[in-house]
């Protein structure tokens, strides 16, 4: 199997566990105000990471040296997608208080039109039929949000922004996949974005023990699965896919989350959001028609 093929799971995989993810947040806002409840998630999916290089290190599994100059780029890279990561979720929760769910969610999805267009600006070229995927999974994405009224207010803004911030990460992790340690930058850049949700936690919010420990399964589950494993899968995946395509599959998010809420919250699926998943679908399916290779990154990462 291609080295392709197997980013191009790793990326499905990492939109299937975030879909689910949307259940556990959902649960979680129940217990926790949003600043608490992603602080906990953060560190936790940082944490569980922690053994994981351990053994790594200990079998030889990653295949880039632990040196001065790595722990430099790991140090960088980690910093600069904590800070992004943070700033794309905090934006995407108080827009929420603004803007309904549909148009926050279809809103963030626009990173995979911001995608190809940033890339544009770095001489990457997007082939032809991935621009028409991207038609395709925007107006699907459109259908599955519910999203009829175009306003841009405080929330759609603030979403917008969200969205921008997504792409930029999406972009640096591009970068820095060929560059650092995939999992230890998956740990590094949650740790980042685990202090920064607890500073903002403390300052506006009021944590308490009790409500964070009658939520461990949500936490549990946006924690290691979410964070931990997903966006680990991201950064691996990523290594092996161009930046437009991993977008498209990383939109799939958005259908996992609906499947999973008609599965597990018994949410009833109507025939325009059917019609949404099938196009969104369909948008990944057509970015998958082979093409010239692009060259080789620099180096690989694990």
């Amino acid at each position: 199997m291609s080295k392709r093929w197997i980013g191009n799971g790793l990326l499905l995989l990492g939109a299937m566990i975030w879909g689910a993810a949307f259940v556990a947040q959902s649960v979680g806002m129940d217990y926790l105000e949003p600043f608490t409840f992603q602080a906990s998630r953060c560190f936790l999916g940082s944490l569980v990471l922690l053994p994981v290089i351990a053994v790594m290190d200990r079998r030889g599994v990653s295949r880039r040296p632990v040196t001065a100059e790595a722990k430099k780029q790991q140090l960088y890279f980690g910093l600069a997608c904590g800070v992004i990561i943070f700033a794309a979720c905090s934006l995407q929760q108080w827009g929420l208080l603004y803007t309904t769910p549909g148009k926050s969610g279809f809103l963030t999805s626009l990173y995979i039109i911001l995608v190809p267009m940033a890339g544009l600006l770095f001489g990457r070229r997007v082939k032809p039929w991935v621009w028409g995927s991207v038609v395709l999974a925007v107006l699907g994405l459109y259908l599955l949000c519910g999203s009829t009224d175009f306003s841009l207010g405080a929330g759609e803004l603030l979403t917008l922004g969200s969205a921008v911030a997504f792409c930029f990460h999406i972009l640096v992790i591009d970068r820095a996949s060929s560059q650092v340690d995939g999992v230890r930058l998956s740990a590094t850049q949650f740790f980042i974005c685990g202090c920064l949700s607890l500073v903002c936690a403390f300052l506006w919010e009021t944590p308490r023990w009790e409500n964070i420990l009658a939520c461990w399964i949500p936490i549990g589950y946006a924690g290691i699965f979410s964070s931990g494993i997903g966006y680990t899968f991201q950064i691996i995946g990523q290594a092996h896919t161009e930046p437009t395509v991993a977008s498209l599959l990383m939109s799939l998010e958005s259908v996992f989350s609906v499947i999973f809420g008609w599965i597990i919250l018994r949410q009833s699926l109507t025939p325009t959001e059917l019609l949404g998943c099938a196009l969104v679908f369909a948008g990944v399916l057509i970015s998958q028609i082979p093409g010239k290779a692009p060259a080789p990154k620099a180096q690989e990462s694990y």
